[in-house]
């Protein structure tokens, strides 16, 4: 009996064990540690609205030095390139053809009036002599007649010898404003004609600068201020800023001067002066420089950085991270780009976090180690000066 009792057990233990092994539960696998990405909350703010053009800069005033007289070029007296004021000697042409025609001209003059002195002289001394009825009247009317022909050939020679003194003038060519001297057109020796070109002086404190918006542009602005005193107040308050050409920001900034008065049909463009202030003349006319301003602002924007934005097929998106540290993704609709942030124009509330960093690593309901965001140096936030991209 105990021996038949031994191989029960023997036989029934391994069974329950087995089946006891059976009945027991799997273990849930581990959740893998939450991704760890940089986050940042939606910003809202009024952000003004940048927009760039490519402007050329001119003179303020550009005056092209002429001769006036013909003759051979007999000096140079201004260094070229240098700044140069109204009234400075520029050249001398030959005078001496002219000089001479001055001696002439004033040698007529005293002619003609040697021969008024004695008209006068016959009028005076006939008058009383025709009044007694010693000499003819027709004798008196003659002398008259003569002298009132003197007279006018004094008047003549006087004039021959204003233009010959403003010929021996002429030969000392002058600049007309202030301003910097461009490049002679002329060298010394040179046999130069009237109205010829000599050089050009440019005025550039202030300088301007010429650059052209479209016409869809132009015709919002006229949609955004229809009362016309209320759009000319606005342009008179715009502040226009300048990109030079290795990408800095030019210290100074500039005003809306005016607008052309049509606009190309060749290119569909309207052509906008702007004006700058230029101390120590560092601008000079053609130079190519970015012009920027803000003529409208977004008023209560929500920003986000551009890397927070994903694009797929045309449509856009960010991953939001709730309350619970999961990203879920959300489609947005983009406006502009201020700098390196993006106007999000739907999809997002202030304050909710976005990943702005890891975006590529984050799913529908992943969990996330946010962490605070650290922009690169070359995307700080947007200053009062930031350009505003549109689409």
């Amino acid at each position: 009996m105990e021996q038949a009792v031994r191989r029960f057990r023997l036989h029934i233990i391994p069974i329950l064990i087995l089946a006891l092994s059976g009945c027991k539960r799997a273990e849930p696998k581990a959740e893998p540690a939450p991704q760890a990405v940089e986050v940042v909350s939606v910003e809202q703010k009024d952000v003004p609205i940048y927009s760039e053009w490519v402007g050329t800069l001119e003179g303020y005033v550009n005056a092209q030095i002429q001769s006036r007289v013909t003759g051979y070029l007999l000096r140079q007296d201004y260094k070229e390139g240098s700044f140069v004021k109204s009234g400075q000697l520029l050249f001398e042409i030959d005078p001496r053809t002219y000089q001479a025609a001055l001696d002439q001209a004033i040698g007529q003059l005293k002619q003609a009036e040697a021969a008024l002195g004695k008209t006068e002289i016959d009028v005076k001394r006939l008058t009383p002599l025709a009044k007694d009825q010693v000499v003819s009247q027709q004798e008196l009317d003659n002398a008259v007649q003569a002298n009132l022909g003197n007279q006018a050939a004094v008047s003549a020679a006087k004039a021959q010898v204003a233009q010959a003194q403003l010929n021996l003038e002429f030969t000392k060519v002058t600049s007309l404003i202030d301003g910097i001297a461009g490049v002679a057109q002329a060298q010394v020796g040179d046999l130069v004609a009237a109205n010829v070109p000599l050089t050009t002086i440019s005025t550039v404190d202030p300088i301007k600068v010429f650059f052209s918006v479209s016409e869809q542009e132009h015709i919002n602005w006229l949609r955004m201020n229809p009362d016309p005193e209320k759009r000319a107040e606005r342009e008179r308050n715009i502040r226009l800023q300048m990109i030079l050409a290795d990408g800095t920001l030019y210290p100074h900034t500039g005003r809306f001067s005016f607008a052309d008065r049509q606009v190309d049909p060749k290119t569909g463009v309207l052509r906008i002066q702007g004006v700058f202030p230029n101390p120590g003349n560092a601008l000079r006319p053609g130079q190519f420089v970015r012009v920027k301003a803000a003529p409208k602002t977004a008023l209560g924007a929500l920003l986000v950085p551009q890397r927070a934005v994903t694009e797929l097929q045309g449509s856009y998106q960010v991953a939001v991270v709730g309350a619970d540290n999961r990203a879920h993704i959300r489609p947005v609709k983009v406006g502009d780009r201020v700098g390196s942030q993006w106007i999000i124009e739907s999809g997002l509330k202030p304050g909710e976090r976005v990943v702005a960093e890891g975006t590529q690593k984050v799913k529908e309901g992943l969990a996330v180690n946010p962490l605070p965001y650290k922009p690169p140096a070359s995307a700080a936030a947007p200053t009062a000066g930031a350009q505003a991209q549109v689409k």
